[in-house]
C-alpha cells in the first residue's frame, strides 16, 4: 500500500487515492484552497511505467479505505493508460476518478488538450514530476543510460519536448531543457498551473461540505 499524507480526522473525510506523481500538486491545492476535508493516500509513482498494474493497486486501496469505514473516496488518476480498466474498478466500488486520459491532459485542461493533441502528435510531454524524475522514470526504464543508441528507436518520431510546468521553477526548467537535449528534441515550456486538477478537487470538496 502507498503512503498516506496529511489525513483529516473529520468524520466527513474525503480520501483521495492518487498517483504519487501528482502528490505535490494535490497537497499544494489542498493548502492553497483550504480543502480541510481532503486526505491523501499515494500509490507508488512508478506504476506510471506499468499502467496495467494500476487498476489492481487502486482496487486494493479502495477496499482498504472502505474497511476503515470511509465512504467518501475519490480516485486521483485519469485513465493513465489502463485502457478503461480503471473505470471498471471505479464502477465496481461506486467511486469517481479524475476526468481525462492522463495528467498531461488535466494539467493543460482536458478540453484544450483534446484540441492541442490533434496538432501535436509529434510532441513528448513532461510535467514537473517527470522533469524532476526524468532519469528514474524515462532514461533508466528505457535502458538509455546503458544503450543511448536506442534513443532514436524510442523518440525518433518526436519533434519536440513540451514541458507542461505546474509552477515556475528555474531549476525544473533547466532539468526539462536538459531532457530535451538528451532526446535531441526541440524544447518548449508552457505554464499550465494545476489546470482541471484544481477545479475537480475544489468541486469535490465543496460538494461534500
Amino acid at each position: 500500500m502507498g503512503n498516506r499524507l496529511q489525513n483529516s480526522e473529520s468524520e466527513h473525510e474525503i480520501r483521495i487515492i492518487a498517483c504519487g506523481a501528482i502528490a505535490a500538486e494535490i497537497l499544494a491545492i489542498k493548502e492553497q484552497a483550504g480543502l480541510a476535508k481532503i486526505s491523501l493516500e499515494c500509490l507508488p509513482a512508478i506504476l506510471h511505467n506499468s499502467p496495467d498494474q494500476i487498476p489492481q493497486a487502486v482496487d486494493d486501496a479502495i477496499t482498504a479505505a472502505k474497511a476503515e469505514g470511509l465512504d467518501q473516496i475519490f480516485v486521483g488518476y485519469a485513465d493513465c493508460g489502463t485502457g478503461g480498466m480503471l473505470d471498471k474498478v471505479c464502477e465496481k466500488h461506486g467511486v469517481s476518478r479524475l476526468d481525462g486520459p492522463h495528467c498531461y491532459s488535466f494539467f493543460s485542461g482536458n478540453e484544450a488538450f483534446s484540441t492541442i493533441t490533434e496538432e501535436e502528435f509529434t510532441s513528448f510531454y513532461l510535467t514537473d514530476f517527470l522533469a524532476r524524475q526524468f532519469e528514474a522514470f524515462v532514461i533508466k526504464p528505457l535502458g538509455l543510460d546503458r544503450h543511448p543508441e536506442l534513443r532514436d528507436s524510442y523518440f525518433g518520431h518526436y519533434e519536440k519536448l513540451v514541458y507542461l510546468a505546474q509552477v515556475e521553477d528555474a531549476e525544473l526548467d533547466k532539468k526539462a531543457k536538459a531532457a530535451a537535449d538528451i532526446l535531441n528534441l526541440e524544447y518548449e515550456k508552457r505554464l499550465t498551473g494545476f489546470g482541471d486538477l484544481s477545479v475537480e478537487l475544489e468541486e469535490l470538496h465543496n460538494a461534500a461540505t
